[in-house]
């Protein structure tokens, strides 16, 4: 299983270009196997990543993840396939549908039949994610074309798929499925079966399992819960995550973190190994003063035993 790290800056207020560019340079240095960076209210992912991609050489970047109801499946092809480009064969497209909120209360666009979106879309960028032609004739796309884009080789492309529906949808099409505030139960009886399932059904390769969690280094695992309940209130709120949370038997966002001692950390690792993810990203998050830069410390001591 390979370990990487979300942004931890990409919230704050002031947050450059730049500074996102040295984050990614910063993680690539200690060792991480891939980051992610996530596609809100401020940077966009994908463009950000394109300049990082040109100035780090080892590490995966992805998009942990960009919307998909804004941007028609043959633009976000073209925009990936050159980040894929620019970072020579080391970028990850992850997608999703974003929320009924957000698609629909902000941008005035249809949020109906999100797996039927999803599976159409996947239709059309799958073909031309792996260099091929697109050609698909639906209800809601209908596309017939190529993109010629020197450097952009095949490259993965990962669905933000919870429920079963987008499980199916998921492992039928894409390359796997990039999680958030899905517990080890949930991931181990629910996500990884129902994807894995999917995808050989399909003929597909073993599907890329991406797990997010918030994670903590500390010695008083109820104040960073305490602080994890605040700082990722809105995904309690959120009726996708609200499933998964409650599916896991989990009160709070802070209740699904990997959050304690090392020995507790290690644990927490080795049971999503156990439930078949494949990809653990960290969502280190400040429970205290010193947290951030402790637990990080500890991932890179991980990474190198």
């Amino acid at each position: 299983m390979k370990i990487g790290i979300g942004s931890v800056i990409v919230g704050n207020r002031g947050t450059t270009l730049d500074d996102l560019v040295n984050e990614v340079k910063a993680v690539e240095a200690e060792g991480f196997d891939f980051y992610s960076l996530p596609n809100i209210f401020g940077h966009d992912a994908i463009s950000v990543l394109t300049v990082a991609g040109r100035e780090t050489s080892r590490i995966e970047v992805a998009t942990g993840v960009t919307p998909t109801p804004p941007r028609h499946p043959f633009a976000i092809a073209q925009q990936a396939l050159t980040a894929q480009a620019a970072c020579r064969g080391r970028f990850v497209l992850g997608i999703g549908l974003s929320h009924k909120v957000v698609i629909e209360n902000m941008l005035g666009l249809s949020y109906a039949h999100p797996a039927k979106q999803m599976r159409e879309y996947l239709e059309v960028l799958m073909p031309l994610a792996q260099g091929k032609p697109a050609s698909f004739s639906g209800d809601l796309y209908r596309v017939n074309g190529a993109l010629q884009i020197a450097g952009g080789t095949p490259m993965p492309v990962v669905v933000a798929a919870l429920g079963p529906k987008m499980l199916e949808v998921a492992g039928r099409l894409a390359d796997g499925t990039a999680t958030w505030m899905t517990g080890v139960k949930t991931l181990a009886e629910h996500t990884v079966p129902a994807i894995t399932k999917a995808a050989s059904d399909a003929g597909r390769p073993a599907p890329r399992i991406i797990a997010a969690l918030p994670f903590a280094l500390t010695k008083d695992p109820n104040a960073a819960r305490d602080v994890a309940n605040k700082v990722f209130a809105i995904y309690g709120q959120l009726p996708s995550y609200r499933a998964m949370l409650d599916r896991e038997g989990a009160a709070n966002p802070g209740d699904v973190g990997i959050l304690g001692d090392e020995a507790v950390l290690r644990a927490g690792i080795a049971k999503l190994r156990d439930a078949g993810v494949t990809h653990f990203l960290a969502s280190v998050f400040p429970a205290d003063a010193t947290c951030i830069e402790r637990t990080k410390a500890f991932l890179k001591s991980e990474l190198l035993a």
